[in-house]
């Protein structure tokens, strides 16, 4: 979306939604600690008397905005993992659906503020939806054990979580090259492991 489209649609909404979809998006771009107020205002378009009676201040804000960034983060992932197809498939799914890679994970970058981290309710939402992406993998996978889609060796909720570390780490690595390249590295490896354990086994997904 261009930037005249998006403030073209940022004027059509409600103050509040301005102020938290604004919040979003520069969370993503600096961290909780580099989003100041008065960004927000001028991202959002609005004065600041708006966003103090719609919000007490930055905190309950940006925790709106973590919110929202998660529960749109768990119904992407779920599209995938709840889709048709084996356990491999459905993984796979997650793994290789489009993703703005160089921004890095809008969750996972919040976890590199030391004010989110040492904010119980700021990091609240993170917990939250990481343990909730590690329990629904580990569910695809013992699905997938149990119909004979995969050995009955594998240990689901330690693969969900190696699935879910390896896209965190895949982004770091990105982020550091400046190159998707890692990224994807990492994705074809941890599906190359799922692959193996596949009953027959599948080959690996393309890049």
């Amino acid at each position: 979306m261009g930037t005249q489209e998006r403030l073209g649609t940022r004027e059509r909404l409600g103050t509040q939604e301005r102020l938290v979809r604004s919040t979003q998006e520069l969370l993503w771009e600096r961290g909780y600690v580099g989003t100041s107020p008065k960004a927000i205002l001028e991202r959002a378009g609005v004065g600041q008397g708006s966003m103090y009676h719609h919000f007490s201040g930055k905190a309950d804000l940006a925790l709106a905005a973590i919110r929202r960034t998660a529960e749109e983060m768990q119904q992407t992932a779920e599209e995938c993992l709840g889709g048709p197809g084996t356990a491999y498939d459905r993984v796979a799914a997650y793994l290789l659906r489009e993703r703005q890679v160089l921004r890095g994970c809008p969750i996972g970058r919040m976890t590199q503020d030391r004010d989110v981290v040492h904010s119980p309710e700021l990091r609240a939402p993170l917990d939250e939806m990481f343990g909730w992406l590690r329990g629904r993998i580990a569910e695809v996978l013992t699905e997938g054990r149990r119909r004979g889609e995969l050995a009955a060796e594998l240990d689901p909720v330690a693969t969900a979580a190696t699935v879910a570390a390896v896209v965190q780490g895949g982004y770091v690595l990105a982020r550091a090259a400046d190159a998707t390249a890692p990224f994807d590295a990492a994705v074809q490896g941890v599906l190359a492991l799922l692959a193996a354990q596949a009953t027959p086994p599948v080959p690996p997904a393309s890049a």
